[in-house]
């Protein structure tokens, strides 16, 4: 079902059309395969995307990127995500993730350094903000950089980083200073071999396979004072900047729902049972209703608060709610196509069931629906 055309300008419709044809003829045939075996994204495809321009498209063009909206950048998302959510993760991480803080905030020699790389696909940068005492509560954190010279230090545990262990430098929230709360919050850049950044094995999580997530531990790591992005008491900045990431989260989930809607959809009409395809009976008719509804609002909300940010941030209260309705949205249509699916649905085969387990991990990252 494409009801997505009327939101978009022709512009946004032909790279719609441009990523959907690469994504179902290039990653759509690996996203099984990729998520059984747990194998991360390869990082020659992911040069492959930057040399398309698809990694930093909503990055400044004189550092490699496009110079296009957020709206730009979340079509492209949700293609690739529709996909394969491994393909998605890179223009994720780079055009609504930890690279657009540098790009919002860092001074123009950071931005010169570090996003060039990113948008070839040379570079993942990941964010690292939860702790094992400090999850959705990211005021809490307690790793500590404290600044010696033309150097940070820094030490603590990190926990719950997606990408950890495989991405190239993480974007690590570190408590700057005594005050409480996110007064003496800040953030640092830091690479992956660093001298005193150790890793934990990686987990192994219901869905988001590939991903990786790992424990991250500094012991007296040492980075240049020019990798503080954010200084002491910068934290309404970090969280300024996370409504971009919180909308590409909802991105995410609105692709799978998508997704799960656009199966389901071939299903019913291909499946018969008491000698008539399954469509004809009511009871999937208003399911499949809801799942329409659903997909739909969702849509919407995120289109309203992209649009409204262009090439800024999203208003919190607006992203915020994409997010909290996307997620919610992803795991109950994901859940109706299973049911729609019968017992195919609880197959690896049909791909729905792959779909549930990630919709469950997206309505926890960013910040849960709870909070």
């Amino acid at each position: 079902m494409d009801t997505a055309a009327a939101l978009l300008t022709d512009e946004q419709q032909d790279l719609r059309a441009m990523v959907r044809k690469l994504a179902t003829e290039r990653y759509a045939p690996h996203a099984r395969r990729w998520d059984r075996e747990r194998a991360f994204f390869p990082n020659d495809e992911r040069r492959y995307l930057g040399d398309l321009g698809l990694l930093g498209i909503t990055l400044p063009e004189e550092y490699g990127g496009g110079g296009r909206p957020l709206m730009d950048a979340l079509v492209v998302l949700e293609e690739l995500a529709k996909a394969s959510p491994l393909a998605a993760w890179p223009t994720f991480e780079a055009s609504a993730g930890p690279a657009r803080v540098i790009h919002m905030f860092g001074t123009e020699e950071q931005k010169a350094r570090l996003l060039p790389p990113v948008a070839a696909g040379d570079v993942t940068i990941a964010v690292s903000i939860s702790e094992p005492g400090a999850g959705s509560a990211a005021t809490d954190v307690t790793t500590r950089a404290v600044v010696d010279g033309d150097e940070i230090v820094i030490d603590g545990a990190k926990r719950w980083c997606s990408g950890a262990g495989h991405a190239e430098q993480y974007l690590v929230y570190v408590r700057l200073g005594p005050e409480a709360g996110g007064k003496g919050v800040g953030a640092v850049i830091v690479d992956k071999d660093t001298p005193g950044l150790t890793f934990g094995p990686q987990e192994e999580l219901m869905g988001h396979r590939g991903v990786g997530s790992a424990d991250m531990f500094f012991d007296g790591v040492r980075v240049p004072v020019e990798n503080l992005i954010i200084e002491k008491g910068g934290f309404n900045k970090l969280f300024t900047a996370f409504s971009i990431e919180r909308l590409g989260n909802a991105t995410h989930s609105l692709a799978i729902g998508q997704a799960c809607l656009d199966r389901t959809a071939a299903y019913v009409q291909e499946r018969q049972q008491f000698g008539k395809d399954i469509a004809e009976f009511q009871m999937v008719q208003v399911s499949f209703a809801d799942m329409v509804i659903e997909v739909e609002a969702a849509r919407l909300l995120i289109h309203r608060a992209a649009t409204n940010a262009g090439c800024g941030f999203p208003a919190p209260l607006e992203a915020s709610v994409a997010k909290c309705f996307a997620n919610e949205m992803a795991k109950k249509v994901s859940d109706l196509a299973i049911q729609l699916h019968g017992g195919y649905g609880y197959s690896a085969e049909y791909d729905v069931e792959r779909l549930h387990r990630d919709a469950h991990g997206w309505a926890l990252a960013g910040g849960t629906t709870n909070i």
